[in-house]
């Protein structure tokens, strides 16, 4: 039976449906908003996974290129590997629903998320996300929601609930939220230098709508679905949980309060586990899973307990210390810019590499084709983390990470009118626990300052994290590794002096509170104030001058009717500038000439010929070109690209020339002047105007003009004069 669903949002009417698309999924629902659809399914497994200790989740975002009325690119001409846009969109569904299942639920849940309609104003994320929620609820899965989400712009100083894709690019802030109808679960987004209290105001204003879409799904769900599933309870042997308590909670209690580096207390931990699994293996045979499980719920209440009751962290930090922060730059002499930000044991190399137009990144979807010209690549090798692993394709995470990086920076960088490169910052990080993400905020900042790039402010960043129990509540500063793992939140704000540039939160509870988020975003506040102290210390502000081995690049303008002269036909002169000069050259529309060049010499060299191109011939000035064509009367010369003039015969020397051809051949380089303009604008040119006229010589006033006509006038004359006296003087006069 089809159910639908209506909801007014923002103006718009939101709609769910089921019972009409993929019938055979656990649960389907296409969820539509203008004329954006997007079908979201789930299928639940039947049985738990056998030998796991994870929830076995998966969740897939694609768009359909026939949504937008597109045919695909490339040779096969169908969809491929995901795009970054699609895994940060399905990262949008996987954050703030997996920690809404049962804990101890085994299943493999698949949730795929596709995109069958754009309207090209609404962004499908989103929608998927909530259409996901709602697929679940109706599939009776052992999920504690609804969820929703939404995204909230603030456009001309106005909060807008799902913006169209202008709005989004017009506003000031966006932020991607999702939460159920008591609290917030995730929230992503960037915004151009706002203040704590702005984030908030747009959290809280989200918040409103998410009530109203949980609603919604929950009347939906009560219609539609089917009876929530339980969950078996997992039946522990008897008296295991205690022994294992006897054993380990001292212990545990006492690691927790120990000051160790993070090796040592790795080292440690390992010990405890070893020794409880080896004097449990006769009592409990085949039972090593549930063992590890069980030592690992303790050890998380133990460092949980000592941050609570002595606020005191698992390396002797305060709950609001950062830790100690050393900086570098210029490490590597061929990158254009490098720089290594440490923090405590996490650690970020950060190089950047400046190029030119024909490097910008071309990026295709269900919207218009456009160009990116800043990337910022995240790596996270296992080294890192002193693992043995394997080298293959991006992570979700990698991507993810250097999105929110990529996110923190781009707003403080110069216009391309300002500083025409293109700029890939690439991170590796060396070390890792704990932040690195903001790690590589704060080496790309530094990175791009020692590279030049003349950025309008330095960004840091930090992450927040939580432990609650019940009332008792404890915000920490630049969390490690073990206490993001551990803890209840990671909450990454990054930022300048003077506000917040982006923002990321996940949490692994049912949600916290609009107090605990304020509680932190003051603490981040603080933290970021002595990062960028310390980052100073290394580089105050963008270095004067660009690295010797960055290309060079010099902007001319055009005219606008001028393009199509400097392109050419087929693009023949561009190409023929390009070959010459050695140089890159890449025109705007607006008549901008971009020359990107390894020396002076050869961008010199492009301006001149593109000058030479543009430029408008002035009566008395000197040219020189090729010869492009000879006649009996004169040679036809390209004084600049495209245009000739005429070389009379009687303008090409003092001498007598009886033949054109004595003198010129098609393809000899002459320099001439140009004379004038006649009314209907051909050129006449002279030779003879720039040589030194021989001794004795005067010039007739019959030739005086120098131009065609003076020239015919002189050939008449002589042809007239049948006498021999008048016309042996005038071929004197030509010939001395």
């Amino acid at each position: 039976m089809m159910t639908t669903k209506e909801i007014a949002l923002g103006g718009k009417t939101l709609t769910m449906e089921t019972g009409r698309f993929a019938r055979q999924a656990s649960g389907s629902v296409m969820i539509t908003l203008g004329e954006t659809m997007v079908l979201a399914t789930v299928v639940l497994a039947d049985s738990p996974r056998e030998g796991i200790d994870f929830f076995p989740l998966s969740c897939e975002y694609r768009e359909k290129t026939s949504a937008a009325g597109k045919i695909p690119g490339g040779f096969f001409k169908r969809e491929g590997k995901p795009s970054e846009k699609e895994v940060l969109s399905a990262r949008l569904i996987d954050r703030p629903i997996r920690p809404m299942f049962a804990d101890n639920y085994r299943n493999e849940v698949q949730i795929v998320a596709s995109v069958y309609s754009s309207d090209q104003e609404h962004d499908g994320d989103v929608l998927a996300a909530t259409a996901a929620s709602a697929a679940l609820m109706i599939a009776g899965a052992p999920f504690e929601g609804p969820i929703a989400e939404v995204r909230v712009c603030r456009v001309d100083g106005k909060m807008v609930i799902n913006p169209t894709f202008d709005e989004v690019h017009r506003a000031d802030l966006e932020v991607v939220l999702a939460g159920t109808k008591d609290s917030i679960l995730m929230v992503e987004g960037e915004a151009k230098e706002i203040s704590e209290r702005d984030m908030l105001d747009a959290l809280e204003f989200g918040h409103k709508h998410i009530v109203d879409i949980c609603q919604a799904i929950q009347e939906f769900a009560d219609e539609a679905g089917k009876p929530q599933m339980e969950v078996a309870v997992v039946e522990l042997p008897e008296g295991i949980e205690d022994r294992i308590r006897e054993l380990s909670w001292q212990r545990l209690l006492d690691l927790a309060g120990s000051v160790l580096a993070k090796e040592e207390r790795a080292s440690s931990t390992k010990a405890i586990y070893d020794e409880i699994q080896e004097a449990l293996a006769e009592d409990y045979p085949e039972q090593e899973g549930l063992i590890k499980r069980i030592i690992h719920d303790f050890e998380k209440d133990a460092m949980r307990k000592v941050i609570l009751e002595k606020g005191q962290r698992l390396d002797g930090r305060g709950l609001t210390d950062v830790r100690p922060i050393n900086c570098d730059v210029q490490l590597l002499p061929r990158a254009h810019g490098s720089a290594l930000f440490t923090r405590g044991e996490t650690q970020a190399l950060m190089s950047c590499t400046l190029g030119t137009k024909s490097d910008e990144q071309i990026i295709d979807g269900l919207r218009d084709e456009f160009r990116k010209r800043f990337m910022l690549h995240y790596n996270f090798p296992p080294f890192s983390v002193g693992e043995v692993g394997r080298f293959g394709f991006t992570s979700r995470r990698e991507i993810g990470h250097g999105n929110l990086a990529e996110r923190a920076l781009k707003g403080m960088l110069p216009s391309d009118e300002e500083f025409p490169y293109t700029i890939r910052l690439l991170c590796d990080i060396l070390e890792s626990n704990g932040s690195s993400s903001m790690a590589t905020v704060c080496s790309g900042s530094m990175a791009l300052m020692d590279a030049g790039v003349p950025i309008k402010k330095a960004v840091a960043g930090v992450a927040m994290g939580l432990i609650k129990e019940d009332d008792k509540v404890a915000v920490l500063t630049d969390i490690l590794g073990n206490e993001d793992h551990l803890g209840d939140m990671d909450f990454k704000v990054a930022g300048t002096r003077d506000g917040i540039n982006s923002y990321q939160m996940d949490i692994k509870i049912k949600g916290i509170s609009f107090e605990i988020m304020e509680r932190a975003l003051e603490q981040a506040r603080d933290a970021r104030m002595h990062i960028l102290d310390k980052m100073e210390d290394a580089i105050t502000a963008s270095r004067d001058d660009l690295s010797k081995y960055a290309p060079r690049l010099t902007t001319i303008m055009v005219p606008v009717d001028m393009i199509g002269a400097v392109i050419g036909p087929g693009g023949k002169t561009i190409k023929s500038i390009v070959a010459e000069s050695g140089a890159e050259v890449n025109i705007e529309d607006d008549g901008r000439v971009i020359i990107a060049a390894v020396n002076q010499e050869n961008s010199d060299t492009a301006v001149e010929m593109i000058k030479r191109i543009t430029a408008v011939p002035e009566e008395g000035e000197t040219y020189t070109g090729p010869v492009k064509k000879i006649t009996d009367f004169g040679a036809f010369v390209e004084i600049i690209p495209g245009k000739e003039g005429l070389l009379h015969i009687s303008q090409i020397d003092f001498r007598r020339i009886n033949s054109v051809e004595d003198v010129l051949k098609v393809g000899d380089m002459v320099t001439v002047k140009l004379l004038r303009v006649e009314d209907n604008g051909k050129l006449v040119l002279s030779r003879k105007a720039l040589m030194e006229p021989p001794e004795g010589y005067e010039e007739k006033e019959s030739s005086s003009d120098g131009g065609r006509r003076g020239g015919d006038r002189d050939r008449r004359g002589g042809g007239r004069r049948s006498d021999g006296g008048g016309g042996d003087r005038r071929r004197r006069d030509r010939n001395n």
